[in-house]
């Protein structure tokens, strides 16, 4: 059997609107692996036109522990991990063949194009987003867990997102689809926050969700990508509510007195809109052009510490 040195590796879960889309932008790779979690569409008849090489693994909520598995049935001296809604271009497919002929390196970090509701993300915390994944086989290891950072070994290094080099990240394409997922993930989520031995304070009902969208719209200059850059940021508080709701309903739902409830909820309350002001100033600073405007405006953020 010829030496395979590149193995594109991918999972699926009912991706039938996806896959072929993906698989046919992976024609660089030696072989393609994908492991498909229970499908319930044509999945896995479709992905039969690009490869044989097709395993399963049972249903979980996240994709780590199917992706370990995933590696471990590839072939190939270098991984190429794809997602299925992701695409990739031919600048970055010919740049990561030229990674692995010079052979200097053990990981590389890919910037992603986030594409959500069609419109892609510029700032919000969505770009360059890099993620390793492409590397020798042997270097890197998922961890059990969702969105789990990888453990590396040896060298890495970062593509240039001026080289055109980034995946093509088609994600949410619904408000429906956003819920969908956030309902799944937010089970797993909340169930490693219990495991870790967190324990539900109601603080965390408005600092946690109201801080991810303070750093997503602002701290990310969300709203430079527009409305879209705000209804994410909406979305993500959201999302990260339904984390610490599913912690607290866990626990049995238990309820709070109205007297610490309210010294709580007026506390954070105030905490939370004085970083919301300040946010807010620094956005205008960053946007005018008059310099006696921009000291006032500094001047005006000084006095919220």
């Amino acid at each position: 059997m010829a030496r395979i040195k590149i193995s594109a590796v991918v999972n699926t879960r009912n991706e039938s609107e996806n896959i072929f889309d993906c698989l046919k932008t992976l024609g660089f790779c030696d072989e393609i692996v994908v492991v498909d979690m229970e499908s319930e569409d044509n999945t896995k008849e479709i992905v039969k036109q690009f490869t044989d090489r097709i395993y399963d693994h049972k249903m979980v909520g996240f994709v780590e522990p199917a992706r370990n598995f995933a590696i471990k049935k590839a072939l190939g001296d270098w991984i190429f991990i794809v997602d299925a809604d992701e695409r990739v271009p031919k600048t970055l497919a010919a740049k990561l063949i030229e990674i692995a002929d010079k052979n200097e390196v053990d990981f590389v970090r890919v910037p992603r194009k986030n594409l959500v509701f069609g419109h892609w993300l510029q700032h919000s915390r969505w770009w360059p987003d890099y993620n390793i994944r492409f590397f020798k086989k042997g270097s890197v290891d998922w961890q059990d867990e969702i969105h789990s950072v990888p453990i590396t070994y040896g060298n890495g290094i970062n593509l240039d997102v001026e080289q055109g080099t980034a995946l093509e990240h088609h994600h949410y394409r619904t408000i429906d689809e956003y819920f969908i997922r956030a309902l799944r993930y937010s089970d797993q989520q909340s169930k490693e926050l219990i495991e870790s031995g967190y324990k539900f304070d109601p603080v965390d009902l408005i600092k946690k969700p109201t801080g991810e969208f303070l750093s997503r719209f602002f701290a990310g200059e969300g709203y430079k990508d527009g409305l879209h850059g705000l209804v994410v940021a909406v979305l993500q508080f959201f999302s990260i509510l339904l984390i610490y709701l599913k912690v607290w309903q866990n626990e049995g739902s238990k309820p709070v007195s109205e007297r610490v409830f309210t010294q709580t909820w007026q506390s954070v309350f105030l905490e939370k809109f004085k970083e919301f002001r300040y946010w807010f100033l620094t956005s205008k600073i960053q946007n005018s052009k008059n310099k006696t405007e921009a000291f006032l405006l500094k001047l005006q953020r000084r006095l919220l510490k």
